[in-house]
């Protein structure tokens, strides 16, 4: 994973902004609103992402590019988008 190819970072960085988007349009799990907020969401979800498949381990076979399967990729980028969030509402929480 630490030699990807441009369409395995593509691919997590499509994953990272399909969860990012979910995550702050749809629910709007933030911890604070704006485009930056996003753009941070997608650093971090890529991250997450990049590290669902050697963390979670290599969940079904035939849906996977290279060494980056789709469902770990989803679930960590999903885990460190959670965390970092839950870690800066804790850090610097809202004043609404």
């Amino acid at each position: 994973m630490l030699g990807m190819d441009f369409v395995a970072f593509v691919i997590l960085l499509i994953i990272s902004v399909a969860v990012s988007a979910i995550l702050h349009y749809g629910v709007k799990f933030y911890a604070t609103p704006g485009l930056s907020s996003f753009f941070s969401k997608v650093i971090a979800g890529w991250i997450g992402a990049w590290l669902g498949s050697p963390v979670l381990g290599h969940w079904f076979e035939g849906v996977n590019y290279g060494e980056v399967y789709f469902l770990p990729a989803i679930i960590g980028c999903a885990a460190m988008l959670v965390l970092a969030i839950d870690i800066l509402s804790i850090v610097a929480p809202r004043k609404d």
